[in-house]
């Protein structure tokens, strides 16, 4: 019983530290962003070990595959779920919560900002990160220039607003576009399975083209017409603030209709081929 008790007193010891550590440092406002971004990474190496776990058990063509192509797999797996997240994350600050909301009178729009909202864009910037770091150690293997410059411009962009606290619900509506992820992904696992002339492959061409449309180019002509609406708000942001609200959805709309281009001749080479 005493040795019990003695365990028992230690163990509660420990917990109570462990609380007030978290409390005190990991969680407080000073320290909560960067508690974030390395959970995000963290989260990256979890979600990238259980996909190449999964994936040697359950897909036959995964063992298969060269390295590079194993590496490629196991990552686009954790962008899907990065995707995923961001997206049911964005979507309910932007559509449900009301901490955008114009009908709240507490600040300007432009200058809100959540504990939830912090945590939700420091996991988004650990990942850019950690995605970003792979890209370079792997290049061109896992993307080019191209994915160089999405990534940056997107980690700089989520960075700003999660460190600042401005422009949040900017930086939320350009994530929503991560939408279109899980579909180019599961385009490119469909072709490395061998199954381009499959239905699986056509339907999810057919799901690409709109939902491209739909997130990458109807919602930021949305994102513009906003900052438009708002533009008295938007201009009392920091200077640095007031240019990414302009340039980065203006550079990342350029790629996403350049994309977009490639994303219909790929769609009508393929209806032709089955016609």
């Amino acid at each position: 019983m005493a040795v019990s008790r003695k365990t028992a007193m230690a163990i509660k010891t420990y917990q109570n530290q462990a609380q007030a550590l978290a409390k005190n440092y990991l969680l407080a406002d000073p320290f909560m962003p960067y508690t974030c971004v390395l959970g995000g990474i963290f989260l990256f190496k979890v979600g990238y070990d259980l996909t190449q776990l999964i994936s040697t058990f359950y897909f036959k063509s995964y063992n298969g595959l060269t390295k590079i192509q194993r590496i490629e797999w196991n990552n686009r797996g954790i962008s899907t779920i990065h995707a995923i997240f961001i997206t049911v994350i964005s979507l309910y600050f932007v559509f449900w919560s009301d901490l955008f909301s114009d009908q709240r009178v507490a600040g300007l729009v432009t200058f809100r900002s959540s504990p939830l909202s912090v945590f939700a864009l420091g996991v988004s910037v650990g990942y850019f990160l950690a995605d970003l770091a792979m890209i370079f150690w792997l290049y061109p293997s896992l993307g080019g220039m191209e994915y160089i410059i999405h990534h940056s411009l997107s980690g700089v962009a989520v960075a700003y607003s999660m460190f600042s606290g401005e422009g949040q619900l900017y930086t939320f509506m350009i994530l929503i576009s991560e939408v279109t992820t899980p579909e180019v992904n599961m385009r490119w696992y469909l072709d490395t399975a061998g199954m381009k002339r499959s239905n699986a492959y056509l339907i999810n061409g057919i799901l690409i083209f709109f939902a491209w449309l739909a997130a990458r180019i109807m919602l930021f002509g949305y994102v513009f017409y906003h900052v438009y609406l708002h533009y008295n708000q938007v201009i009392q942001m920091h200077a640095f603030g007031y240019f990414l609200v302009f340039v980065v959805p203006s550079v990342l709309a350029i790629m996403n209709l350049m994309w977009f281009g490639k994303i219909l001749m790929g769609l009508k080479k393929t209806l032709a081929k089955r016609q």
